[in-house]
């Protein structure tokens, strides 16, 4: 991970839990002097943040930290399950030897990393595991569109695993999508991963409140 990566999710960080509000100018050199860093990763890393709709950059204002509308971040969920949930049919019926290699072991990672109890190390993992979902489907357009969308909802679906007992229940899902992949069933496959993708419920209102929620001091 680079420095302005680094940065960026230390920012991203500070929006997604509320310490930095909606309407918050983002001053670069501000930035650069609490972080102990030069300008360049700082700006960097804000155009990272542009770029997944956390930020936005206005004349003769900077960067802005942009409102969470929950209804776009719905929509946003929403589509995305549709988008895994057609890699997963692809890959269920697509995948070759090496996908499976590829998956089995993105699955260990995950095993490995919910031993930690880390999220951000588990985090790190479900990319990997998401990752060589969309590379099974063998559609390069639609892998591309999968990846676009999961690095734009990256910062809500980190917040998302730190909701207690996430963690095993990711894992959980993780398998039960494995084994469908493997198994060639299609549709199984597909409803595994949409279901663990979409954000509906219980499960919305716990990332609504923890975007909303200050973090504790």
């Amino acid at each position: 991970m680079s420095h302005a990566q680094r940065l960026r999710q230390r920012i991203e960080d500070e929006i997604v839990s509320g310490d930095l509000a909606p309407g918050s100018r983002l001053d670069e050199s501000q930035l650069a002097a609490r972080f102990g860093v030069s300008r360049t990763p700082i700006r960097e890393a804000l155009l990272q943040l542009a770029a997944t709709g956390l930020v936005q950059t206005k004349p003769r204002r900077g960067a802005i930290v942009t409102a969470s509308e929950p209804h776009l971040l719905l929509a946003m969920f929403e589509t995305m399950a549709e988008i895994e949930a057609a890699c997963g049919r692809l890959a269920a019926r697509r995948l070759a030897a090496a996908d499976a290699a590829a998956l089995t072991a993105a699955l260990d990672g995950c095993r490995a990393a919910l031993a930690t109890t880390d999220t951000e190390a588990y985090y790190a993992e479900n990319y990997v595991f998401h990752a060589a979902i969309y590379r099974a489907s063998h559609n390069a357009f639609l892998a591309d569109q999968a990846l676009s969308l999961h690095r734009r909802l990256a910062p809500y679906r980190r917040l998302q695993l730190r909701v207690r007992q996430r963690l095993p229940q990711s894992m959980a899902e993780h398998e039960g999508i494995v084994a469908a992949l493997l198994a060639g069933e299609e549709t199984k496959a597909a409803d595994a991963l949409r279901s663990h993708v979409l954000v509906q419920g219980d499960r919305f209102t716990d990332l609504i409140a923890g975007l909303r929620a200050p973090s504790a001091a």
